[in-house]
């Protein structure tokens, strides 16, 4: 179980970091954090709150109904809806792991997070996200071997070698957010203890740290430009093959459909990318456009992937229409 092996590494970077405070005694003496959140006037705290939390809720509905949608339809049982399944499930997460603070900020003025509770919501994103990022690579390496090679595709693309891919993901992004957890919370802090953004991230928390921070942030670029640049990499090679095979297709509805389902993807990956690259490749940035750019791809971006997915895909609408018990009109 993916998901007690995560949850059991948590607990040995958790007793790790405590062991760190010890030997650093009275150094690390910030027991808590206080997250100062998106800037804006009190007035607007209400409407703020009511905002993201229709943001949430639609995150949540959208993805959750995707997911039952593809487990509910047997014309869906298809590895890219399989990984579009997981897809949901992590954009589902990632925006629980951070909204919910965010919208006791808003309404309850309540921003204090513990200690251990900052390197779980840090450990949560980071794993989520990497494993996002991974996912997004191995959806483009699918659409690779449906439109390139479709007559060795169902040979290549069995339910065990999905399993075994999706898997990989989530242990990548395991592996990936115990390194820079541990590297960050390994360092000490002291004071002071605001963190000067809406949730526990690695910018933001080694602004905090008493200690010289160069070797953490070349780690983090070194670390996660390498993980994005090569994944976009062979996000954009997968899809310059596709074009090109694409373009050979002699069928206009052929090529028609081909680029409106790579499209989708397309979007997506350019929307999820671009915001984090903004943010990790500049890891002592303290511009105040980071937190709005941290808004779009951990609230914004887990909304808009279901509207892109459904809206651009007839095989979703249908299936869609097929669960609300309607009856798919074809067009003659």
């Amino acid at each position: 179980n993916l998901q007690s092996i995560a949850f059991s590494l948590l607990l040995l970077l958790l007793a790790d970091v405590n062991s760190k405070e010890m030997q650093h005694g009275n150094q690390t003496s910030v027991s808590h954090f206080i997250l100062v959140g998106l800037h804006h006037p009190p007035q607007l705290g209400v409407l703020l709150f009511l905002t993201f939390l229709v943001i949430y809720a639609l995150t949540v509905s959208g993805n959750g109904l995707i997911i039952l949608t593809v487990l509910a339809d047997t014309q869906l049982h298809r590895p890219m809806y399989w990984f579009l399944c997981h897809l949901s499930l992590l954009d589902m997460t990632i925006s629980s792991a951070i909204v919910p603070k965010m919208l006791a900020g808003f309404l309850l003025d309540s921003r204090i997070i513990s200690f251990g509770g900052c390197v779980i919501q840090l450990f949560s994103f980071h794993f989520l996200g990497c494993t996002e990022c991974f996912l997004y690579t191995l959806m483009a390496y699918d659409r690779f071997l449906a439109i390139c090679k479709p007559l060795h595709y169902a040979t290549i693309m069995t339910r065990s070698v999905c399993n075994y891919l999706a898997i990989g993901t989530w242990l990548g992004g395991t592996l990936h957010s115990l390194f820079q957890t541990s590297f960050i919370f390994r360092l000490p802090f002291c004071g002071p203890n605001r963190v000067d953004y809406f949730f526990c991230d690695i910018p933001a928390m080694l602004r905090l740290a008493c200690a010289d921070t160069t070797v953490n942030e070349l780690i983090t670029f070194v670390d996660i430009g390498f993980l994005a640049l090569t994944c976009f990499v062979l996000i954009l090679t997968s899809y310059g093959y596709i074009v090109a095979a694409i373009l050979r297709i002699r069928s206009a509805d052929g090529r028609r459909n081909a680029f409106s389902t790579c499209a989708a993807h397309l979007t997506v990956v350019i929307v999820y990318y671009v915001p984090c690259t903004f943010i990790y490749l500049r890891p002592g940035s303290q511009e105040p456009l980071d937190g709005v750019v941290a808004v779009f791809y951990t609230v914004i971006t887990p909304l808009l992937n279901p509207i892109i997915y459904t809206l651009r895909n007839k095989e979703m609408k249908a299936a869609l229409w097929r669960l609300g018990g309607r009856k798919v009109v074809k067009p003659h």
